[in-house]
């Protein structure tokens, strides 16, 4: 019997050895199996970084070959379409878009950093443009102080430093302009909401710029042109199409009355900023960039800044 008994105890050391090292086993097998993933998805995400910086060269070398044939830009000139490109093992999809299509949210301080002054004609379309929204007009004012450097707040709901140093988490307003869209939300009375329903329709960009009548929308028509409702600025946009026109042929298209109070200085038919917006899919990986151009005469366009979103 004791040798039985002792045939037992070897039978189930035996075998909790044996389920100790298939579970030892199984755990090196999906470490093994993580790792080997982890590689893979580092190796595609690296590949990926690769197609999209030449995605965004190949956006660069359009808008540059652009230029030096035209110097009118408008919704029907190759820059303006969106392309689909197989690459090995995935696929990189986008285009570019113009940002003087948009109101560039920097037109409201105009002049030299720390002296700039409010620029009335610009704040009054701004509204215009809010007030087609649904938003509140008052974000204009709280914006202009975010971007003027004086301590003076604009309006009955501007907000300078005795705003923003009484919130509970205390910060300065910027002074300068605006870098990117998502820093809206520290200014007064912008939230998430309200910035995600103005992206459409606005920019930042560095200097202030003119629109583009050959590329903006009616929305932003309708801003920037006094007394031009949003029927007849969607009117203007379907009679426009995918063609260029010049000033001259865009104001003869316009009520006497809206030609008389339209400001040429805030309008154009040529843009130099473009944003390339790119997707891309790389085995596993899907990512997207944003790059934003400055195309500099008949030179190279330059490339202001390159994000991973």
């Amino acid at each position: 019997m004791r040798i039985d008994r002792q045939r037992g105890i070897a039978l189930i050391t035996v075998i909790l050895i044996v389920a100790l090292a298939t579970t030892v086993a199984s755990f090196v097998a999906w470490r093994q199996q993580v790792w080997t993933r982890q590689v893979e998805n580092l190796r595609d995400a690296a590949q990926s970084g690769a197609v999209a910086r030449a995605g965004v060269d190949w956006a660069g070398a359009i808008l540059s070959e652009d230029r030096r044939q035209n110097q009118v830009d408008h919704l029907g000139e190759g820059w303006a379409q969106h392309v689909v490109l197989p690459v090995e093992r995935g696929r990189v999809a986008g285009g570019l878009s113009d940002q003087q299509a948009r109101f560039n949210l920097n037109n409201l301080v105009r002049g030299a950093q720390g002296q700039g002054q409010a620029s009335i004609s610009d704040i009054a379309a701004f509204k215009r443009l809010l007030d087609l929204l649904e938003l509140p007009a008052g974000l204009a004012d709280a914006l202009v102080d975010w971007l003027d450097a004086d301590s003076q707040p604009n309006g009955g709901d501007g907000a300078e430093d005795a705003y923003y140093l009484a919130l509970p988490e205390p910060y300065f307003p910027a002074n300068r302009p605006l870098v990117d869209l998502a820093e809206l939300r520290l200014v007064r009375g912008f939230d998430t909401a309200s910035v995600e329903k103005l992206a459409p329709f606005v920019s930042v960009l560095p200097v202030p710029t003119p629109i583009n009548v050959n590329t903006a929308g009616a929305e932003v028509l309708s801003a920037v042109i006094p007394g031009l409702n949003l029927d007849e600025a969607r009117a203007l946009t379907a009679d426009r199409g995918d063609g260029s026109q010049t000033l001259a042929e865009f104001r003869g298209k316009l009520s006497a009355a809206q030609a008389l109070g339209l400001q040429e200085s805030l309008l154009g038919v040529a843009s130099d900023y473009f944003q390339v917006d790119l997707h891309v899919e790389f085995g596993r990986v899907r990512q997207r960039y944003l790059a934003l151009y400055l195309r500099q005469g008949q030179n190279w366009p330059l490339l202001l800044w390159l994000q991973q979103r």
